[in-house]
């Protein structure tokens, strides 16, 4: 393992927790918003809070977390630190869901600058261009002042947001 801080919001795979609906419910203690993450996700209300990847307090989807228990057993901090990066593990989870698009390219940046650069970048990243707020992934639109897009990443892979949504909407 590596000789430096890692931040609780930067997690193994190269997601920046930051950006995640439910830490930002969790944040703000948006009480009606983690209720509907946990319908969603069919889980307990009280198992949907999370306070980043690297926390004590995660929800139950993170707590399960393959490429977590995969890194501490291979004793690295991030996946693409790994001899075997990128597995087929990871490649499978960031096929699946558009706010994970970014990984190879998190990964190669984390490697590059650390964890701690990154991190600011991400948060970056992540701020709607208008009003600073850091908004989820699928944020299009800023739910703050209503800027298109609501942060640089949503302005980015706005096709692959609007692909993953219709897809869900169908029955």
């Amino acid at each position: 393992m590596e000789n430096y801080l890692i931040p609780e919001k930067a997690a193994v795979c190269g997601l920046y927790c930051g950006a995640c609906g439910i830490y930002l419910a969790t944040q703000s203690n948006d009480v009606e918003k983690l209720a509907q993450y946990a319908v969603r996700l069919n889980q307990p209300v009280e198992e949907t809070h999370c306070h980043g990847c690297r926390s004590n307090t995660k929800t139950a989807w993170c707590r399960e977390c393959k490429m977590v228990s995969c890194a501490a057993g291979k004793g690295v901090d991030f996946c693409g630190s790994c001899n075997e990066y990128p597995c087929e593990t990871l490649k499978d989870f960031q096929a699946m869901m558009p706010h994970r698009a970014e990984l190879w390219e998190s990964q190669a940046r984390i490697a590059e600058a650390g964890p701690e650069v990154w991190m600011k970048e991400m948060e970056i990243h992540f701020a709607c261009p208008s009003c600073g707020k850091v908004n989820t992934s699928y944020d299009i639109k800023c739910p703050s002042c209503g800027n298109i897009p609501g942060n640089h990443f949503a302005g980015k892979h706005s096709a692959l947001i609007k692909e993953y949504f219709s897809k869900l909407s169908k029955p």
